[in-house]
């Protein structure tokens, strides 16, 4: 009998110790599985939501999706609408009586940016643009419009971007996770560049991101979550998460620049500044 169950514990521990590897076997790095995705013509599909922790209580307040165009060397073109996670009735019973800025954070904005430059509308945007326009050109723009401002700061397909975070990744189930500096993703990411309105205070560049990020089987990313002080976006307190889901790598897309007869390059009051939009949420989320 003590004979027999040696034989099982042997047979039982030498099918685990098979089994082992495969179980705790890497996932593939995305690194060169994204970088053979650069195809131009292709991209892949996104949507996430921000979501804010203050003092412990969390909130979603960011909901955006949209769709990247890529280039051999990275991205050419995006597609995006966000939304900040407020309604007419979070208004009050004043509603109808607002400002018209503020009515806007109730509306969605679409942002296309070819190159670097962005094309905006609705939102915000909407309230200032002349009444036969519905896009607002704007060279060397945002990535996202006002909401992108609290969007996934690392963007995957950004070759460099991804290089620099994997120098310190470590891999956990069924994906990686590592941290990178505010000052290092702002040296290597254009993208995180162009999110923004201004470069971070020096304290902020200083901040850490982390990040977590899982793969599928063939090494792309199906999912990123990054956590932040929010001190890195404004002056306020807490910590800003951002969860982006990835779908359709490889989907064929073209985005173009909207109809030339639907842009303005000034507002209705005639001015070209689009810090005023910024201005006005400098204590969004504070």
């Amino acid at each position: 009998m003590k004979r027999m169950l040696a034989g099982v514990v042997l047979a039982t521990t030498a099918t685990l110790v098979a089994a082992t590897p495969a179980m705790a076997a890497a996932p593939k790095n995305p690194v060169v599985a994204v970088k053979k995705q650069l195809v131009p013509g292709k991209g892949v599909k996104f949507t996430e939501r921000t979501t804010l922790d203050v003092e412990g209580d969390r909130s979603i307040f960011v909901r955006r999706s949209g769709t990247l165009q890529f280039s051999k060397s990275g991205i050419a073109a995006s597609d995006s609408t966000g939304r900040f996670n407020i309604s007419l009735k979070d208004l009050g019973a004043d509603a109808d009586d607002a400002p018209e800025l503020l009515k806007a954070l109730a509306s969605p904005e679409r942002t296309i940016r070819v190159g670097t430059t962005s094309y905006l509308s609705g939102g915000m945007w909407a309230t200032m643009l002349p009444e036969d326009k519905n896009w607002f050109k704007l060279p060397k723009g945002p990535t996202g419009g006002v909401t992108g401002t609290y969007s996934q700061p690392v963007n995957l397909a950004e070759p460099a971007t991804l290089k620099t975070l994997f120098k310190s990744a470590k891999p956990t189930s069924g994906g990686y996770a590592g941290k990178i500096t505010v000052g290092d993703l702002w040296k290597v990411s254009p993208w995180f560049r162009a999110t923004g309105v201004s470069k971070p205070s020096a304290k902020a560049l200083k901040s850490t991101i982390s990040w977590r990020l899982a793969v599928n089987s063939a090494g792309l990313p199906t999912r990123l979550v990054s956590t932040f002080p929010m001190s890195v976006l404004s002056g306020g307190k807490g910590s800003v998460s951002v969860d982006t889901r990835f779908s359709g790598w490889g989907t064929t897309v073209s985005i173009k620049a909207p109809p030339a007869d639907e842009i303005a390059t000034e507002f209705e009051n005639g001015e070209d500044d689009a810090s005023v939009i910024w201005d006005s949420l400098a204590n969004v989320g504070s």
